[in-house]
Formats: C-alpha cells, structure tokens, sequence
C-alpha cells in the first residue's frame, strides 16, 4: 500500500503537471484550507486498508489455503480418467458421471475383504489423515472367506489411512491483528506489532501522498523525487524486516527498541521529504 500511493500520486502530479493544472491547484486548494477534504480522503484510505488487512486478506487467505491443500492432496489421491478412477491396492470405481467432487452411478470393487458396491452416488473428503469414500443409497456385496452377505445402505464410508495427507497448518497470515497480539507464539506476537507499526506507516505514507502530489517542476527532477521516496520506502522495509528478524532471534533486542528505532527512521525520512518539497 504505501508504494501504491506513492505509485498513485506521481502519475496524478504527471498528469496535471503535463496540463499545467497544478499551477491552478497551487493556487486554489492547499490542504490548510482545505482540511476536511484531506480529513476525509486519509480516513476512507486508512478504513479500506485496515478492512483489507484485518477482514478481507485474513478470510481470502484462508479460503485459498484450503483449496490449495485440496487439490494437492487429490494429486495424492489420483485424477478420474474415462468414468474410473483406481486407489492402487485400495479400490477402483467405475461411474457414468462426475460433477465436482461428485461421482454418479457409482459401481466400485474394494479391494480388501473382496466388497463389491453398487450406489446411486458417491463423493471423496478428507478428513485428518484419512481419505473418506462416502457411498450414497446402494447395494454392498461382501464375498471372502470370513464373510458372505448383501445388504442395503443409505450411507456408507470408506476410509483409508494416508500418512502423506497434508493438513491445514494455520500461519501468521490467517490471523488478524488482535488475533495475533493474543497468540502464545512470539513469532505471531511480534508479527502483530510489525501490523501496528505500518498502520502508522500508512498514514505518514498518505500524508507524504498529498504533499508532493503539488509538487511543479520539470519532468525529470520529479521523476528524481518521486525515486527517491521509493528508495527511502524500500530502505525503510529493508530495516524494519531486520527489526523483526531480531525480536525473533535476539532476547536482547526487544518491543522498546524495535519502535524507538522505527519511528526514528520514519521522523527522519519525514522530515528530509518536507525540507526537500519546502519550497514547491
């Protein structure tokens, strides 16, 4: 987000700036006059990024770290080609369609205890370290040395023990900040402050935005301003992700030091970019 706005602003001061109408901003609208706009506009940026960062990512993460465990763990399992679909040593179903997860008119051969099934439907899940066929209104045909007999079911479950399943491990990204500022685990912990810590960032970073959006030079020197701001942004990561890698391995280092320095940094860099943008 901050080098988006950074991104944003350099090609609206391109823009105006290549039709002379930030000369006519200069002079009609200032942010001391015009207070609530920036009010305004800051808010419903810092909302949409705190909605994003704390809701929507959270819950999107989320969705797409089970679907991707999901279609690993089917390529464990095995790919239905031309209506079967083989377990080796497990079982074989044959079917006359599939919808989704879904197989239809379902005839399968379990392999152990010779079982023979024959069901309107069936669908797969996974569910700790098991792969579960689950078998819908059919027909079980048992035929071994222990066993012979017939029955009727509703429902029916397969399992079989896979130690390569792949469960759902839960990560710093699928917790939003309280989340984490409540999590036992130092890492998440520490994580939930580097959250804190740019959601100040982002404000400096929006404030920044609209201060040199009114720059008025040639085309090069704004280029110039505007790569030094993504230069001292990259700069200002580069040390917070070291800030962090010592809250983790270093006991010396703690929370005390990791925002003294940051918003050392952040004062700093401030203030070289409203000297630098003084006279424009």
């Amino acid at each position: 987000m901050p080098f988006l706005l950074i991104l944003g602003s350099f090609f609206l001061n391109y823009k105006f700036n290549s039709s002379n109408e930030i000369i006519v901003l200069k002079q009609y609208f200032s942010l001391k006059d015009n207070l609530m706009i920036f009010v305004i506009l800051t808010f419903g940026i810092f909302v949409f990024y705190f909605i994003n960062n704390e809701i929507l990512s959270v819950k999107l993460y989320h969705k797409y770290k089970v679907k991707e465990l999901e279609i690993r763990n089917n390529l464990k399992l095995g790919v239905p080609s031309v209506n079967e679909f083989h377990i080796e040593n497990e079982v074989s179903i044959f079917f006359e369609k599939k919808i989704d997860n879904n197989f239809y008119d379902v005839e399968a051969v379990i392999f152990q205890n010779g079982q023979f099934i024959k069901s309107a439907s069936a669908n797969i899940e996974i569910e700790k370290k098991n792969y579960n066929i689950i078998f819908h209104k059919g027909e079980r045909v048992i035929l071994n040395d222990i066993e012979k007999s017939k029955t009727s079911f509703d429902k029916f479950i397969y399992s079989i023990e896979n130690k390569e399943i792949e469960i759902l491990m839960y990560d710093i990204e699928h917790f939003n900040t309280f989340e984490l500022l409540s999590n036992d685990n130092n890492e998440f912990y520490y994580q939930a402050h580097n959250r804190i810590y740019h959601y100040f960032l982002i404000l400096l970073v929006i404030f920044i935005s609209f201060k040199v959006f009114f720059i008025y030079k040639p085309k090069k020197i704004v280029f110039g301003y505007y790569f030094f701001l993504f230069l001292g942004l990259l700069i200002i990561q580069l040390i917070n992700s070291y800030l962090i890698f010592l809250l983790n391995n270093n006991n010396s280092f703690n929370l005390y030091y990791y925002y003294l320095i940051n918003f050392f940094i952040l004062l700093t860099f401030s203030y070289f970019i409203f000297e630098l943008n003084e006279n424009n």
